[in-house]
Protein backbone atom coordinates (compact mmCIF):
# COMPACT_ATOMS: atom_id res chain seq x y z
CA UNK A 1 0.00 0.00 0.00
CA UNK A 2 1.42 3.17 -0.86
CA UNK A 3 1.92 6.38 1.35
CA UNK A 4 -0.93 8.14 -0.14
CA UNK A 5 -3.20 5.13 0.60
CA UNK A 6 -2.00 4.80 4.20
CA UNK A 7 -3.02 8.75 4.82
CA UNK A 8 -6.58 8.44 3.59
CA UNK A 9 -6.95 5.17 5.68
CA UNK A 10 -5.50 6.94 9.04
CA UNK A 11 -7.80 9.57 8.26
CA UNK A 12 -10.71 7.60 7.55
CA UNK A 13 -10.21 5.42 10.71
CA UNK A 14 -9.90 8.97 12.67
CA UNK A 15 -12.98 9.88 11.19
CA UNK A 16 -14.84 6.77 12.12
CA UNK A 17 -13.67 6.70 15.91
CA UNK A 18 -14.46 10.65 15.95
CA UNK A 19 -18.26 9.70 15.19
CA UNK A 20 -18.45 7.11 17.40
CA UNK A 21 -17.06 9.20 20.49
CA UNK A 22 -19.83 11.80 19.21
CA UNK A 23 -22.82 9.13 18.92
CA UNK A 24 -21.76 7.77 22.70
CA UNK A 25 -21.42 10.72 24.15
CA UNK A 26 -24.80 11.82 22.92
CA UNK A 27 -25.95 8.36 24.12
CA UNK A 28 -24.51 8.97 27.42
CA UNK A 29 -25.88 12.32 28.28
CA UNK A 30 -29.14 11.63 26.93
CA UNK A 31 -29.28 8.27 29.23
CA UNK A 32 -27.56 10.83 32.24
CA UNK A 33 -29.05 13.84 32.04
CA UNK A 34 -30.82 15.09 35.07
CA UNK A 35 -33.73 17.52 33.96
CA UNK A 36 -34.43 19.12 37.87
CA UNK A 37 -38.38 19.65 38.57
CA UNK A 38 -39.36 23.34 38.79
CA UNK A 39 -39.45 24.90 41.78
CA UNK A 40 -41.72 27.29 43.50
CA UNK A 41 -40.58 30.30 45.46
CA UNK A 42 -43.28 31.93 47.12
CA UNK A 43 -43.40 34.93 49.90
CA UNK A 44 -45.31 34.99 52.44
CA UNK A 45 -45.67 38.89 54.37
CA UNK A 46 -44.55 38.76 57.53
CA UNK A 47 -44.11 35.02 58.07
CA UNK A 48 -41.27 34.14 55.33
CA UNK A 49 -40.22 31.79 52.28
CA UNK A 50 -41.45 28.34 51.15
CA UNK A 51 -39.96 26.29 48.41
CA UNK A 52 -42.20 23.70 46.88
CA UNK A 53 -40.90 21.24 44.41
CA UNK A 54 -43.24 20.46 41.55
CA UNK A 55 -44.48 17.38 40.07
CA UNK A 56 -44.95 17.28 35.98
CA UNK A 57 -44.00 13.51 35.73
CA UNK A 58 -47.45 12.76 38.26
CA UNK A 59 -49.96 16.04 37.36
CA UNK A 60 -48.63 17.82 34.21
CA UNK A 61 -51.72 19.82 33.57
CA UNK A 62 -51.87 21.17 37.01
CA UNK A 63 -47.71 22.14 37.32
CA UNK A 64 -48.40 23.29 33.76
CA UNK A 65 -51.59 25.72 35.23
CA UNK A 66 -49.45 26.55 38.38
CA UNK A 67 -46.46 28.06 36.37
CA UNK A 68 -48.37 30.00 34.20
CA UNK A 69 -50.23 31.52 36.92
CA UNK A 70 -47.57 32.23 38.99
CA UNK A 71 -45.24 33.73 36.74
CA UNK A 72 -47.42 36.02 35.18
CA UNK A 73 -48.59 37.13 38.83
CA UNK A 74 -51.80 35.80 39.54
CA UNK A 75 -51.16 34.94 43.18
CA UNK A 76 -49.34 38.16 43.94
CA UNK A 77 -51.13 39.80 46.82
CA UNK A 78 -53.78 36.77 47.27
CA UNK A 79 -54.45 35.20 50.54
CA UNK A 80 -54.62 32.08 52.50
CA UNK A 81 -58.33 32.01 53.54
CA UNK A 82 -58.55 28.93 54.92
CA UNK A 83 -56.34 27.26 58.12
CA UNK A 84 -57.02 23.98 59.40
CA UNK A 85 -54.78 22.97 62.47
CA UNK A 86 -53.44 19.52 61.99
CA UNK A 87 -54.55 19.09 58.17
CA UNK A 88 -54.03 22.37 55.85
CA UNK A 89 -53.38 25.59 54.81
CA UNK A 90 -55.18 26.99 51.97
CA UNK A 91 -55.12 30.23 49.49
CA UNK A 92 -54.88 31.18 46.31
CA UNK A 93 -57.81 33.21 45.82
CA UNK A 94 -57.91 37.12 44.63
CA UNK A 95 -61.60 37.41 46.55
CA UNK A 96 -59.82 36.64 49.59
CA UNK A 97 -62.98 34.52 50.77
CA UNK A 98 -62.48 31.16 48.65
CA UNK A 99 -64.72 32.08 46.13
CA UNK A 100 -63.28 32.88 43.12
CA UNK A 101 -60.48 31.09 40.57
CA UNK A 102 -58.55 32.31 37.53
CA UNK A 103 -60.02 33.12 33.98
CA UNK A 104 -58.01 32.05 30.59
CA UNK A 105 -57.22 35.54 30.41
CA UNK A 106 -54.77 35.11 33.87
CA UNK A 107 -53.46 31.96 31.83
CA UNK A 108 -52.19 33.84 28.61
CA UNK A 109 -52.27 37.41 26.84
CA UNK A 110 -55.32 37.69 24.55
CA UNK A 111 -57.14 35.15 26.76
CA UNK A 112 -60.92 35.28 27.82
CA UNK A 113 -62.26 36.87 30.75
CA UNK A 114 -64.01 33.78 31.20
CA UNK A 115 -63.69 30.80 34.45
CA UNK A 116 -61.99 27.93 33.85
CA UNK A 117 -61.30 24.80 34.88
CA UNK A 118 -58.66 21.81 34.52
CA UNK A 119 -58.88 18.09 34.57
CA UNK A 120 -57.81 16.39 37.93
CA UNK A 121 -55.38 14.23 38.00
CA UNK A 122 -55.62 11.82 40.51
CA UNK A 123 -56.69 7.75 40.40
CA UNK A 124 -59.98 8.31 41.22
CA UNK A 125 -60.18 10.38 37.90
CA UNK A 126 -58.25 7.78 35.72
CA UNK A 127 -54.88 9.51 36.29
CA UNK A 128 -52.32 7.32 38.27
CA UNK A 129 -50.64 9.87 40.49
CA UNK A 130 -48.83 8.29 42.87
CA UNK A 131 -48.17 11.19 45.37
CA UNK A 132 -49.54 10.48 49.23
CA UNK A 133 -51.12 13.50 50.85
CA UNK A 134 -48.23 13.71 53.82
CA UNK A 135 -47.02 16.55 55.56
CA UNK A 136 -45.77 19.37 52.94
CA UNK A 137 -47.86 18.25 49.83
CA UNK A 138 -48.77 20.76 47.91
CA UNK A 139 -52.51 19.75 46.45
CA UNK A 140 -55.00 21.20 44.38
CA UNK A 141 -58.48 22.42 45.57
CA UNK A 142 -61.66 21.51 44.10
CA UNK A 143 -65.01 21.64 44.58
CA UNK A 144 -67.37 18.61 46.21
CA UNK A 145 -70.50 18.21 44.24
CA UNK A 146 -71.46 14.53 45.29
CA UNK A 147 -72.64 16.29 48.46
CA UNK A 148 -75.80 17.00 46.48
CA UNK A 149 -76.52 14.36 43.67
CA UNK A 150 -74.02 10.83 43.25
CA UNK A 151 -74.24 11.89 39.56
CA UNK A 152 -72.35 14.80 40.12
CA UNK A 153 -68.48 12.99 40.46
CA UNK A 154 -66.91 14.22 37.36
CA UNK A 155 -68.04 17.52 38.00
CA UNK A 156 -66.59 17.23 41.20
CA UNK A 157 -63.37 15.97 39.86
CA UNK A 158 -62.80 18.30 36.86
CA UNK A 159 -63.57 21.50 38.81
CA UNK A 160 -59.92 22.61 40.23
CA UNK A 161 -58.08 25.93 38.89
CA UNK A 162 -56.00 28.33 40.76
CA UNK A 163 -56.39 27.42 44.24
CA UNK A 164 -54.42 24.97 46.01
CA UNK A 165 -53.37 23.56 49.92
CA UNK A 166 -50.37 22.81 51.83
CA UNK A 167 -50.57 19.95 54.09
CA UNK A 168 -49.65 20.13 57.53
CA UNK A 169 -49.88 16.47 58.40
CA UNK A 170 -50.59 13.22 56.96
CA UNK A 171 -54.01 12.68 55.71
CA UNK A 172 -54.98 9.51 53.70
CA UNK A 173 -58.58 10.27 52.63
CA UNK A 174 -57.14 12.49 50.39
CA UNK A 175 -54.95 10.28 48.52
CA UNK A 176 -56.52 9.51 44.79
CA UNK A 177 -59.15 11.86 45.62
CA UNK A 178 -57.17 14.97 45.00
CA UNK A 179 -54.40 16.10 42.69
CA UNK A 180 -51.55 16.11 44.57
CA UNK A 181 -48.34 18.35 42.24
CA UNK A 182 -45.54 19.29 44.42
CA UNK A 183 -44.21 19.11 47.80
CA UNK A 184 -42.17 22.01 50.04
CA UNK A 185 -38.36 21.45 50.11
CA UNK A 186 -37.42 24.48 52.20
CA UNK A 187 -39.89 26.58 54.94
CA UNK A 188 -42.02 23.89 56.43
CA UNK A 189 -41.29 26.24 59.75
CA UNK A 190 -43.54 29.37 57.51
CA UNK A 191 -46.35 26.37 56.55
CA UNK A 192 -46.59 25.62 60.50
CA UNK A 193 -46.59 29.21 62.03
CA UNK A 194 -49.52 30.06 59.47
CA UNK A 195 -51.03 27.11 60.55
CA UNK A 196 -51.02 28.29 63.65
CA UNK A 197 -52.86 31.38 63.51
CA UNK A 198 -55.95 32.72 65.09
CA UNK A 199 -59.13 31.60 63.25
CA UNK A 200 -62.91 32.46 63.56
CA UNK A 201 -65.94 31.24 61.60
CA UNK A 202 -66.60 33.26 58.08
CA UNK A 203 -68.37 36.44 58.76
CA UNK A 204 -71.55 35.31 56.56
CA UNK A 205 -71.11 32.05 58.34
CA UNK A 206 -75.05 32.88 59.17
CA UNK A 207 -76.14 33.19 55.24
CA UNK A 208 -74.29 30.07 54.15
CA UNK A 209 -74.22 28.21 56.57
CA UNK A 210 -70.53 27.23 56.41
CA UNK A 211 -69.68 27.56 60.25
CA UNK A 212 -65.86 25.94 59.95
CA UNK A 213 -63.75 27.90 62.31
CA UNK A 214 -60.92 28.05 59.76
CA UNK A 215 -61.09 31.63 58.48
CA UNK A 216 -57.50 33.71 59.73
CA UNK A 217 -58.56 36.34 61.66
CA UNK A 218 -55.59 38.60 60.33
CA UNK A 219 -54.92 38.80 56.31
CA UNK A 220 -52.21 36.14 55.24
CA UNK A 221 -50.67 37.97 51.99
CA UNK A 222 -48.90 36.22 49.65
CA UNK A 223 -46.42 38.40 48.77
CA UNK A 224 -45.85 36.59 45.44
CA UNK A 225 -44.70 33.11 43.74
CA UNK A 226 -42.31 32.74 41.54
CA UNK A 227 -41.41 28.92 39.87
CA UNK A 228 -37.64 28.18 37.89
CA UNK A 229 -38.50 25.97 35.41
CA UNK A 230 -34.70 25.46 34.49
CA UNK A 231 -35.34 26.35 30.89
CA UNK A 232 -38.24 24.15 30.41
CA UNK A 233 -41.20 25.24 28.97
CA UNK A 234 -44.35 23.49 30.62
CA UNK A 235 -46.50 24.97 27.78
CA UNK A 236 -50.05 25.84 28.98
CA UNK A 237 -53.12 23.08 30.40
CA UNK A 238 -56.25 21.96 28.91
CA UNK A 239 -58.48 24.44 29.96
CA UNK A 240 -62.11 23.22 30.86
CA UNK A 241 -65.93 24.65 30.59
CA UNK A 242 -66.79 25.02 34.73
CA UNK A 243 -69.84 23.55 35.74
CA UNK A 244 -72.75 25.58 36.21
CA UNK A 245 -73.92 24.29 39.68
CA UNK A 246 -76.94 26.93 40.02
CA UNK A 247 -78.46 26.42 36.75
CA UNK A 248 -77.65 22.47 37.13
CA UNK A 249 -79.87 23.03 41.11
CA UNK A 250 -82.88 25.13 38.70
CA UNK A 251 -83.40 22.64 36.31
CA UNK A 252 -83.35 19.68 38.35
CA UNK A 253 -85.13 21.00 41.46
CA UNK A 254 -86.67 24.27 40.98
CA UNK A 255 -87.99 23.61 37.35
CA UNK A 256 -90.15 21.08 39.08
CA UNK A 257 -92.11 22.80 40.82
CA UNK A 258 -95.33 24.60 39.73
Amino acid sequence: MNLAKKIIWIIALAVIIVLLGVVGYGYYRKATLNISNPVATMEVEGYGTVKMELYPDQAPETVANFIALANRGFYNGSSFHRVVKDFMIQGGTKSGDGTSGAKIADLKDGGADEDYTIKGEFVANGVNNTVKFEEGVVGLARSDYSQYSSSLDNESYNSGCAQFFIMTAENTTLNGNYTAFGKVIEGMDVVHKIENVEVKAPDDAEETGNTEVSTPVTDIKITSIQVETYGVDYGLPETLTPFDYTNWFYQNYMGSVE
